[in-house]
């Protein structure tokens, strides 16, 4: 795992955006959150930004120490969206959650392809969906929150030479959430991940979402 990039200093600043939020009173339960997180995550790196926000989602800060990131994933995703890379999920449920203002990147849920996979090989939707999306996977971002046996079917193509920009893998449960997450972070690919069992759709999509807003408030300068 690479060093926790310290560039983009300006991403660590006091003001505060928050893209998603539509309403006064919903903005300042969202600012009063990460005033909150700020003293008790830290504000020294962007790293700290994605802690701060993958905490609130769940509720508890001690999600912070569980995340790590490999090989500046923050850049890479920045860079990504740029680029109006495609945003590839695993689940509906982060494809909807995934915050569409500010970037033009298209958000694709892996479920909508490879339903004929699924008939002949037996494996599971999210699986069978990035296999029939292999040819799109280079260059993208890709958010998986629920489904490790596509996370671990990720690292493979990965290993055969397919590279996306940035990968974030954060699946929760029981059954090789844990282990494909450890897979993840021994392969040469920019990363956010988690240890643990723990994880899964709000932290993968504050993982994201958190990036886009950097990436908003970077366009904004």
């Amino acid at each position: 795992m690479s060093k926790e990039s310290s560039h983009h200093a300006g991403t660590t600043a006091n003001t505060y955006i928050d893209p998603g939020a539509d309403t006064r009173e919903g903005y300042a339960i969202s600012q009063k959150s990460r005033i909150l997180a700020r003293e008790m995550v830290g504000n020294a790196t962007p790293e700290d930004r994605i802690r701060q926000r993958c905490s609130i989602a769940v509720g508890d800060f001690s999600m912070a120490p569980l995340l790590r990131f490999g090989h500046d994933p923050i850049p890479a995703a920045l860079r990504a969206l740029e680029s109006c890379a495609p945003i590839i999920t695993d689940i509906r449920m982060v494809q909807v959650g995934i915050q569409k203002k500010g970037h033009t990147s298209e958000v694709i849920c892996a479920l909508d392809y490879g339903a004929e996979i699924v008939k002949e090989r037996g494996i599971t939707r999210s699986s069978a969906g990035f296999l029939a999306l292999k040819d799109r996977l280079p260059g993208s971002i890709v958010v998986i929150g629920n489904a490790p046996s596509a996370l671990l079917m990720l690292c493979e193509f990965v290993r055969e030479g397919i590279r996306p920009a940035v990968i974030i893998g954060t699946p929760v449960g029981f059954v090789n959430a844990a282990e494909s997450k450890e897979v993840l972070r021994t392969i040469d690919i920019p990363s956010i991940s988690n240890e643990g069992t723990r994880g899964g759709t709000p932290v993968a999509v504050a993982a994201i979402n958190e990036c886009i807003t950097i990436f908003i408030e970077g366009a904004k300068k």
